[in-house]
C-alpha cells in the first residue's frame, strides 16, 4: 500500500512540470552589415520556418524574414532605431532591442 501510494504522491508532484509552457526565445547578433537572429523555444526545440518581424519604435514593419532550416532569421542592418519580434502566438513575444546589437 505504501509503495502505491509512494508512486500517487511522485505523480501529483511531476504535473506541474508537465503543463508548463514553453516560451519563444530569441538571440540577435550583428554580422558587419547583416544581423541573424536565431530563434526557438525555452525547451530547447527550434521554430523553422516562424516569422520574425522588424519593427521601428514607431511599430511600423521595416522587414519580415522566415527562420531557415537552423531557426535562424537573416535581416539587413538598418540604421536607427529599431527592435526585432519572434511572436509564437502565445505567451509573450521575444523581443531584441537595436541597441543590444552595437
Amino acid at each position: 500500500m505504501m509503495k502505491y501510494l509512494a508512486y500517487i504522491i511522485a505523480g501529483c508532484l511531476s504535473w506541474p512540470m508537465l503543463a508548463q509552457a514553453h516560451y519563444p526565445v530569441m538571440d540577435c547578433q550583428k554580422n558587419q552589415t547583416a544581423i541573424s537572429c536565431r530563434i526557438g523555444f525555452s525547451d530547447g526545440t527550434f521554430a523553422l520556418g516562424s516569422e520574425v518581424v522588424m519593427y521601428t519604435y514607431e511599430d511600423q514593419v521595416i522587414a519580415r524574414a522566415i527562420a531557415d532550416g537552423s531557426s535562424t532569421a537573416h535581416f539587413a542592418w538598418q540604421e536607427g532605431d529599431f527592435y526585432i519580434q519572434f511572436d509564437a502566438g502565445h505567451e509573450d513575444p521575444a523581443e531584441f532591442d537595436s541597441a543590444e546589437l552595437e
